[in-house]
């Protein structure tokens, strides 16, 4: 691929990012009467649904501090994250501790859960917003809430088992990955700990050698107790973006480690994801597939997703930057060719985030409260970011 065709993608990310993600989520998301982020909404930016999913706030203050610190000390990005902020340390956590995961318009909590992705994604948001003003208080909620959420998962019977068969209380690759990528944020600001070696060097020791399986040819979401394969639907369940999506994480590992043994492992599950699901006939990734070939049980399998489609732009970028391997030269190409075909709104701006196998629209939303101001602008601004270097 030429210096030419490279500067032409950095310029549609950063299009992308900047004239459109951006400046959509920044016109129509921010509650200015009660605070915080709406996340519902339609395709004009309008407000369909007033609750607040609190996982998306912590995501959001992430964003937008992460733009101020790596890429302008622009005034508008840090007044949304300092509007995210003010509203997640009023509202979102509960007096133990935890965060609520759904909450009114007004910031009266409705629901919350026994998963603990809330809270990790309001500690990165809070390590980042800190490294943006130097906020000591929003430092320590970061460091405190981290340490309960790893309290909570490694002392026995903390956390209710949502198995009730001992033999089906497995565990998942999410949560190793979710632990990787939340302390690889986290120690970016916070004094070093050895906790944050300890836990990064775990979760990759359980994707490495325990969910990524080459006698499977695949990466798998869900393992049973002693590390053993599931025949449920569930454990036959493989997740193509989200496996690229952990894979990249943990080339970031090799890069700040400059440990070449880690390369290699996160190639395959780009290798195995994309060869398990690409979509020959309609392009595109697929969101579930079973890992033998029987049929998947979630109705959305092969539905087109903004997020696995956002990971997997970066995924294989930064496989192809790393590798020099112009295979991934070649699956970038093809998966940038087929996602700003089909996301990307030229009219109203902001990214669609469902689409039915055939590309087709299925849903003209561009938020919710699963798809936020995270996934689509986060790839934007990493992609970009490395273009720059690869053109530079």
């Amino acid at each position: 691929m030429n210096q030419t065709r490279l500067e032409a993608y950095r310029e549609a990310y950063r299009r992308e990012l900047f004239d459109s993600v951006i400046p959509f989520w920044l016109r129509h998301s921010l509650d200015v009467q009660q605070g915080g982020q709406f996340t519902c909404l339609d395709r004009d930016g309008a407000v369909y649904d007033t609750d607040k999913a609190m996982w998306l706030q912590g995501r959001a203050l992430w964003m937008f501090a992460k733009l101020y610190n790596t890429v302008q000390q622009r005034d508008e990005w840090l007044a949304a994250a300092r509007h995210q902020y003010d509203f997640i340390t009023r509202h979102g956590f509960d007096g133990d501790g935890l965060m609520f995961f759904a909450l009114a318009a007004d910031g009266r909590p409705l629901r919350k859960r026994r998963y603990l992705f809330t809270e990790t994604f309001a500690i990165i948001g809070l390590a980042e917003y800190a490294r943006a003003t130097g906020d000591t208080a929003a430092l320590q909620r970061a460091i405190d809430t981290y340490r309960l959420v790893i309290d909570l998962l490694q002392k026995p019977g903390a956390l209710p088992p949502k198995e009730l068969l001992p033999e089906r209380r497995g565990k998942s690759h999410s949560l190793s990955m979710i632990l990787l990528a939340t302390t690889q944020e986290l120690r970016l600001a916070a004094p070093p700990d050895p906790l944050y070696d300890h836990i990064v060097d775990e979760a990759l020791r359980q994707i490495i050698d325990h969910f990524l399986d080459d006698s499977a040819a695949a990466v798998f979401e869900l393992l049973g107790p002693g590390n053993q394969r599931l025949d449920t639907a569930e454990g036959r369940k493989l997740t193509p973006g989200h496996a690229m999506e952990s894979a990249a994480f943990i080339l970031h590992e090799a890069q700040a480690r400059s440990d070449e043994s880690l390369v290699a492992p996160a190639l395959k599950m780009i290798d195995y994801s994309m060869e398990r699901g690409w979509d020959a006939e309609y392009g595109g990734l697929l969101y579930f597939v079973d890992v033998d070939g029987k049929p998947p049980t979630q109705l959305e399998w092969d539905m087109k997703l903004w997020w696995p489609h956002s990971e997997a732009l970066y995924a294989l970028l930064l496989a192809w930057h790393i590798s020099g391997d112009a295979k991934y030269a070649d699956w970038f190409a093809q998966m940038h060719d087929y996602t700003f075909a089909h996301f990307p709104d030229a009219e109203y701006g902001g990214w669609y985030g469902y689409l039915r196998r055939d590309g087709s629209l299925s849903t003209p939303l561009k938020g919710g409260m699963w798809k936020g101001f995270f996934h689509t602008p986060r790839s934007l601004w990493l992609c970009w970011r490395l273009l720059g270097e690869m053109t530079g």
